[in-house]
């Protein structure tokens, strides 16, 4: 008789290539935006994709986690993840785009950053930055250089104790 609870066993393992995006390391939200950033600007729904870097900051490689509607994208933490684990990842940034055309984080944007910032630190691969790009538009918003990644800003604000910027 077969045994109705039979697994099927699978490996992961690390293959050494070279980056498929580029040997350059990303120090700033402007190279991740011209590595990424271009492709996501201009799209019409709200798409989040994840850059993942080597522990020198060099990019492994980038995936569109979620692809949502017009104001709103579903991101959640195990697809923002995925392929930074199984990429070995030593960090990663988030990348969305907002179609409306504004660079304000809402505050699903905050919580989302918070609740990834807390995850990333506890299975040890840090959350660099979360940057958001609009259409038509060359600047940006950082969480990193607005100092809502590293600090207890982002918590303060998604209770509602300070307006979201």
């Amino acid at each position: 008789m077969k045994d109705k609870f039979e697994f099927e066993k699978v490996s992961i393992r690390l293959v050494k290539e070279p980056p498929i995006m580029s040997p350059i390391p990303i120090t700033s939200p402007e190279e991740a935006i011209d590595l990424v950033g271009k492709e996501i600007r201009e799209m019409d729904r709200e798409v989040v994709a994840v850059i993942n870097l080597k522990q020198d900051g060099i990019p492994i490689n980038f995936n569109i986690a979620s692809i949502g509607a017009v104001n709103y994208s579903v991101a959640c933490p195990r697809e923002l993840l995925k392929t930074s684990i199984l990429s070995n990842a030593a960090s990663m940034i988030i990348l969305h785009n907002h179609p409306s055309g504004s660079l304000k984080a809402s505050k699903d944007d905050i919580l989302m950053t918070n609740k990834m910032e807390k995850i990333c630190e506890q299975i040890g691969i840090p959350l660099r930055d979360h940057i958001i790009v609009a259409p038509g538009r060359v600047d940006y918003f950082s969480f990193r250089k607005e100092n809502m990644i590293g600090s207890n800003l982002i918590q303060t604000i998604a209770d509602g104790k300070e307006k979201a910027r």
